[in-house]
């Protein structure tokens, strides 16, 4: 059974589509799947991969910079104020982002927006790596 799903970001609608299920990375909850007829649920995400299976089988993946996942009835809502596409990622884009943010943390270990910023690139970095970023985030 089908459901609705929506990426959702101040620019724009990211996706729109039908899908079977969506698993989800929530602070403090780790990961956690939806399908239809889940009970309505409000969470905060960490900064993850987020997959939908769309009801003719593919799987769309999405990196998220935290944000909020809202299920209620038939439709999966995400909320981020940066996602993209797994499948339009820029390796050299996010190089360039992960020797910043590196640099940033070498010149002060503590500037926490350097952290999330290394954090960010190391998840899109591992999403074109091929590898499960969800798990270790």
């Amino acid at each position: 059974m089908a459901f609705q799903v929506e990426f959702v970001s101040p620019e724009a609608i990211l996706y729109s589509g039908e899908g079977t299920q969506v698993i989800a990375r929530t602070r403090g909850g780790g990961e956690i799947a939806f399908l239809a007829g889940h009970e309505p649920f409000i969470g905060s995400l960490t900064t993850s991969e987020v997959r939908v299976t769309e009801s003719g089988g593919n799987v769309q993946s999405f990196c998220v910079r935290g944000g909020f996942v809202s299920v209620s009835g038939t439709k999966v809502t995400v909320l981020s104020d940066q996602a993209v596409a797994s499948s339009s990622l820029d390796r050299d884009e996010v190089m360039a982002e992960l020797a910043a943010a590196e640099a940033a943390l070498a010149a002060n270990a503590d500037d926490q927006f350097a952290a999330q910023d290394k954090a960010w690139a190391d998840l899109r970095l591992a999403i074109l790596s091929g590898s499960n970023a969800s798990a270790a985030h």
